[in-house]
């Protein structure tokens, strides 16, 4: 089971994750979104597509634009459509 851990909250656990370009994907089911709040951010892909942040909130604390994922990726990121990825402040383990 890989974790992805913030300020020692569980943000995601999956069995699932699929890694991309270093980045580990949780499947959305795996996710606790309720520490995730969309934000205006969005950044392109040339293969992936355009992706969507957000920003963590736990214990008071707040992480800007340290989630994302890919609500309708291109064809080849597929595999990814819906998943969340978390930034270098977020422990994967």
């Amino acid at each position: 089971m890989v974790k992805a851990i913030w300020e020692n909250m569980i943000l995601a656990e999956s069995d699932n994750m699929v890694i991309v370009e270093g980045n580990h994907y949780f499947p959305p089911d795996d996710v606790n979104r309720e520490y995730l709040v969309e934000s205006d951010h969005r950044s392109r892909c040339p293969w992936k597509g355009l992706a969507h942040y957000y920003h963590i909130n736990t214990n008071d604390k707040k992480s800007e634009n340290a989630a994302w994922a890919y609500p309708d990726p291109k064809e080849k990121a597929r595999h990814i459509k819906g998943y969340y990825a978390f930034g270098k402040d977020v422990k994967i383990e």
